[in-house]
């Protein structure tokens, strides 16, 4: 089984920061990605960013140049720093942690919200 674990929403202003953090547990080997989606009321799922266990990223247009990923994989953490932010980044935000066996495993959910 693997337990990811997040942290890190909450209200913040328009322009603000906002750092959201997963930490995987369990069965966590050969990992293939650690990655953030979002899905706001109303909306579909959508992936945000994602990082590959060697380090390859790969961001959302909308998020490009404000929204960083990163990965400590001494500790099966994910990162994504979010700065910038718009009332349009308002959702819960969800991490997924990929394996190229298992399929994927994901996290409860992390409300953040962007007020104008």
């Amino acid at each position: 089984q693997v337990q990811l674990v997040e942290s890190g929403g909450g209200l913040v202003q328009a322009g603000g920061s906002l750092r959201l953090s997963c930490a995987a547990s369990g069965s966590i080997f050969n990992i293939n990605t650690m990655g953030w989606h979002r899905q706001a009321p109303g909306k579909q799922r959508e992936l945000v960013a994602r990082i590959s266990s060697g380090g390859i990223t790969n961001y959302q247009d909308s998020v490009k140049g404000r929204f960083t990923i990163s990965s400590d994989n001494a500790k099966n953490t994910v990162f994504l720093q979010m700065n910038s932010l718009k009332p349009e980044d308002t959702a819960v935000y969800y991490c997924k942690i990929d394996f190229p066996d298992r399929g994927g495993y994901w996290g409860q959910g992390t409300q953040v919200t962007v007020s104008s």
